[in-house]
């Protein structure tokens, strides 16, 4: 029995919540929160940090919402930060629209609107660099939130949001919102420490019920059934544990067959779409498609806007219904996946529109848009095409006539007036934006994207397409994981828009049911930490800290949390293997002799046998070097495969840059393209010459062109491997290994050995490569032990030493032993890049002195660069002050990585001119198409690379000698559709809320 004074604790804690803010923010929602949101609520209003993991589209920012009230409420000013621009864009204007203009800000890298406003939006590294410059914004700041805080697994951008948790004032309570993630606790552990009383608020349930589906043939079949076949909910509301894997999915891919040939067995279970769209989403022309499937079917789950799932089952007239199946046939499961435009039809006669289909690639999405243009594909009515048209007039009205064809205006509209884009990071940023808007009103049917559109931006969707479980990761094309399986598929269905969402695998000839089912079933997501000291912090952390307390600084960030929980498993391991070397030694015995003198010989005959190769690898890179330099233009060559293969035309030859001499090369489909030394594992062979026209005309795309075609001509007859024609011509450097002494020696040695004769020797030998692995694993685990331990106090002592050298730090205090930035130091602490050592050293060394305007910004672009493939050799700038610059820069790039090897630090990145030349056109004037002539560079990149360079010229502008120049140089980028992106979000919500920007 409850006692009366329990009764009136609880009296009072109703009465408490009753007048509390939470309450009063409450009220503006027409639903209740769920538990988690009132969680995380409660936390903060009794002034606990919090972090809040819930899967996307649950409502997490609702508790970053309520921070925003509680810090008005209370008087207090409260900082809201996103990864990325496009986000804090988004999150102003929401804010603005809740609290009005007047309460909200908004500072990104190029954009500052009222940031001393009670509520400012921005970008981490914004606030990071807040709190390096101890700026008067963060006096009165009570509350920060973190949206999207997973992301400081990212490599590059992702230290930065540890160091704004590090160093953030205690007094400052924190709510990091996150996607759902498999170690939450563990950071939320993490967390504790640094920030105080946290509360770790974890919500694993998807909000609206989520369907899985693949489509294999022509089929649309559930990918999760229950016992009697039924499909089942996999995730959310309704989701069934006792679920398995469609039989009918191994049965259809186990047959190479069409679809109608198949005999024996049921039809199994398929999927039946809704009466919805009646045909109205058609191609332009004829259709394919009998009556929409399930029209005289009803919902067994009643009445809403989702599809209908049903098993195999007798119609009326006891004809048994095909499901998942279009009218005619276009090959089965063991023949091509069906084509992008017919994966939409299936889509929409599924009533499984709108939906993303998530291509891997910029190159991929823009042709899914080309395929159904050219299928002829229409999804909007009228009514729709008309308020799409409006839209686009408004919205693109602000672009000039001469960079409509550029930007592929044309394409664009026809394409999204039809109800279908693309939406990648080689957009411009104008076009993403109509995408996401129209698609956000329902307008857009069908969106290809890249994985990129997973972050964050309120894009929602009935449905998500996988058009593979495969992705190219920056190295290697690597199997989809379970964490980017469930970020990708987080978008099905989004709550509070549908009752159901659907997650689609479009699976090929040899589809895996069940690692896909695996791949959809795990919500293993695991947060990394990615922080790492740079130069930057390391004089930041000591022109603010003492270097014991900077050190302790690094000793607090979550990658060092991590580092030393996993030594625990570590030493754990180091001791069991410490048990089987010895073992394994025991077992190392052979009668006849000393076993493991007869295995050093072996090893040593192998290390002289990779010396040898080494030697003739290093005689073929001298040979290629003097070949390479005495190439002359119009000289048809043969390459040998490494980096290059095939055949070219020698358009120039650059004897004087580091790692050179660098040969200019036109392929045989007129590409340029540029060879190194280290391009090649041999020499190229000479077969012929032909005649080129003048360099400025090779400018031309025709004239390149023009030119690859008569090499074509002149090639033919020739051997369409080229490396079997340089095999014939040059062959590599002959190997010495038959003649070398030392090799014949141990050789000699090896059979004379008494082991040599022993008849279990190969046995013998077996437990020795047992014994060497082992004790070799052993040795791994114990550096990984000795690694981890103090392992980033250890690099920044070895980047201090570094900037020591370099004379960025000098030593101080009575003993000497503190460290402070000098002067240089000073001018380091105010570059915030990748490459911010090397700026640094280049202002230093006056690298870019007495450049002018455009050729700064050129320069600038060298810095920020990094090329996405390696194919584009760097175009010449005519400006001979700007190739001094740009060989300068080089050359100390090449010294730093020097340095930078002498004290174990990661080698910092040379800089990438790839695109320079376009930044000096665009700075000098030139409109858009003129800067970009000659050149695959998109549109999109080439506006954010300008932002870029913008951000770093801006940063120059505090410099004595550079200031003035770099101001000019940011007017010069800073125009035309630059300005126009830079601005527009800003200027668009001043007009709409009349405010002062």
């Amino acid at each position: 029995m409850t006692s009366p004074s329990e009764k009136y604790a609880a009296w009072a804690e109703e009465k408490r919540r009753e007048n509390s803010e939470l309450t009063a923010f409450t009220a503006r929602y027409d639903f209740a929160l769920d538990d988690f949101q009132l969680a995380g609520g409660r936390a903060l209003e009794d002034g606990r940090s919090v972090l809040v993991a819930a899967p996307t589209g649950a409502g997490k920012t609702v508790v970053g919402e309520f921070a925003v009230h509680l810090a008005l409420a209370q008087g207090r000013k409260v900082f809201y930060t996103a990864p990325i621009k496009a986000l804090s864009n988004q999150k102003f204007g929401e804010l603005a629209d809740w609290l009005g203009a007047e309460r909200v800000g908004l500072l990104t890298g190029d954009t500052s609107i009222r940031p001393t406003a009670e509520v400012v939006v921005m970008t981490t590294e914004v606030l990071r660099n807040m709190l390096y410059a101890d700026s008067d914004l963060l006096d009165g700041l009570g509350f920060v939130v973190m949206d999207e805080v997973h992301y400081l697994a990212d490599r590059l951008r992702g230290p930065v949001w540890e160091e704004v948790i590090i160093h953030l004032d205690r007094s400052v309570q924190l709510v990091a919102l996150s996607a759902t993630v498999s170690n939450a606790e563990e950071f939320g552990a993490w967390l504790q420490e640094v920030r105080g009383e946290t509360s770790i608020i974890v919500s694993e349930t998807r909000p609206v019920p989520l369907w899985q589906h693949v489509i294999v043939g022509e089929e649309l079949l559930d990918l999760f059934v229950d016992a009697d076949g039924e499909a089942v909910v996999s995730h959310g509301p309704g989701a069934r544990s006792d679920r398995q894997v469609n039989p009918e999915i191994e049965r259809i891919t186990s047959f190479s067959l069409p679809v109608d040939e198949r005999s024996g067995g049921q039809r199994g279970r398929g999927y039946r779409g809704r009466k919805g769209t009646r045909g109205r989403h058609r191609p332009r022309g004829a259709g394919r498609h009998g009556s929409p499937r399930g029209e005289q079917r009803g919902d067994r789950r009643g009445e809403h806007e989702g599809p209908r799932h049903h098993g195999p089952s007798s119609g009326r007239d006891g004809s048994r219904h095909e499901g998942g199946r279009h009218g005619g046939s276009r090959g089965g499961a063991g023949g091509r996946p069906m084509r992008r435009p017919e994966v939409v039809e299936l889509l929409d006669d599924a009533a499984l529109l709108p939906a993303i289909m998530f291509i891997f690639s910029r190159a991929g999405c823009e042709g899914a848009v080309q395929q159904c243009a050219r299928a002829r594909l229409r999804l909007t009515d009228d009514l729709e095409r008309g308020e799409i048209r409006a839209v686009l007039d408004e919205r693109l009205a602000e672009i000039g006539v001469e960079d409509e064809e550029v930007l592929g205006l044309h394409a664009f509209r026809r394409a999204v007036l039809d109800g279908y884009a693309a939406h990648h990071a080689g957009m411009l940023p104008l076009l993403k934006t109509v995408v996401e808007e129209l698609f956000a009103r329902g307008l857009l049917k069908v969106v290809f994207a890249t994985e990129t559109l997973a972050l964050g931006i309120n894009m929602p969707a009935r449905s998500v397409v996988l058009e593979k479980l495969v992705k190219f990761n920056g190295v290697e094309h690597a199997d989809l994981t379970p964490g980017e399986y469930t970020q990708l598929t987080g978008r099905a269905g989004r709550r509070g828009i549908d009752t159901e969402g659907h997650a689609v695998i479009v699976g090929g000839p040899r589809f895996d049911a069940p690692a896909a089912a695996s791949l959809a079933s795990r919500r293993t997501y695991p947060l990394r930490s990615a922080f790492r000291p740079t130069p930057n912090m390391a004089v930041n952390l000591l022109d603010r800290f003492d270097l014991s307390r900077a050190r302790e600084t690094l000793e607090t960030s979550f990658a060092q949390f991590q580092a030393d929980r996993s030594v625990v498993g570590l030493a754990r391991r180091a001791r069991e293997l410490e048990d089987t070397v010895e073992d394994y030694r025991a077992a190392v015995t052979c009668e006849r002799g000393d076993l493991l003198e007869y295995a050093g010989i072996q090893e040593a005959i192998s290390a002289r046998e990779k010396e040898l190769s080494q030697a003739r690898a290093a005689a073929d890179r001298d040979r290629t070097r003097s070949v390479l330099g005495d190439l002359r233009r119009g000289e048809i060559i043969a390459l040998p495969g490494g980096k290059r293969r095939g055949y070219a035309v020698v358009l120039d030859v650059d004897r004087h840059v580091l790692g050179g001499p660098q040969v200019h090369l036109l392929d045989t489909e007129g590409r340029r393209r540029s060879l190194r030394p280290g391009d090649v594992p041999s020499p190229p062979a000479v077969i012929d010459t032909l005649r080129l026209p003048r360099p400025e005309a090779l400018g031309s795309g025709k004239v390149r062109k023009d030119t690859a075609s008569a090499l074509r001509q002149r090639l033919a007859g020739q051997d369409d491997d080229a490396r079997r024609e340089v095999r014939r011509r040059a062959g590599r450097t002959p190997s010495t290994a038959a003649q070398d002494p030392r090799l014949q020696e141990l050789r000699a040695q090896l059979a004379e050995h008494p082991c040599a004769a022993c008849p279990e020797l190969e046995s013998h030998l077996r437990w020795v490569g047992r014994w060497r692995k082992s004790r070799g694993e052993l040795e791994g685990v114990q550096r990984r032990i000795s690694g981890r331990t103090s392992s980033l106090a250890r690099r920044f002592d070895r980047l201090t030493d570094l900037l020591l050298e370099l004379g960025y730090l000098e030593h101080a205090g009575e003993d000497g032993e503190e460290l402070v930035p000098t002067a240089s130091g000073m001018r380091l602490r105010r570059l915030f890049s990748d490459r911010d050592l090397l700026i640094a050293e280049c202002l230093e060394h006056g690298a870019w002195d007495g450049l002018e305007a455009a050729g700064l910004a050129a320069v600038v672009s060298a810095a920020v660069h990094e090329t996405r493939r390696d194919d584009r050799a760097p175009e010449l700038i005519a400006d001979p002050a700007v190739g001094a610059a740009l060989e300068a820069s080089s050359r100390i790039a090449a010294e730093l990585q020097s340095a930078e090897a002498r004290h174990g630090i990661d080698p910092t990145l040379p800089p990438d001119p790839a695109i320079a030349a376009i930044v000096h056109r665009w700075a000098r004037g030139a409109h858009l198409a003129a800067a970009l002539e000659g050149n695959d560079l998109p549109p999109g990149d080439f506006v954010r690379h300008c932002r870029q360079v913008i951000d770093l010229l801006d940063q120059l502008t505090a410099d004595e000698r550079l200031g003035r120049t770099a101001r000019a140089a940011i007017d010069g980028v800073r125009r035309g559709l630059v300005a126009q992106e830079i601005g527009r979000s800003a200027f668009s919500q001043g007009e709409r809320g009349g405010w002062d920007v």
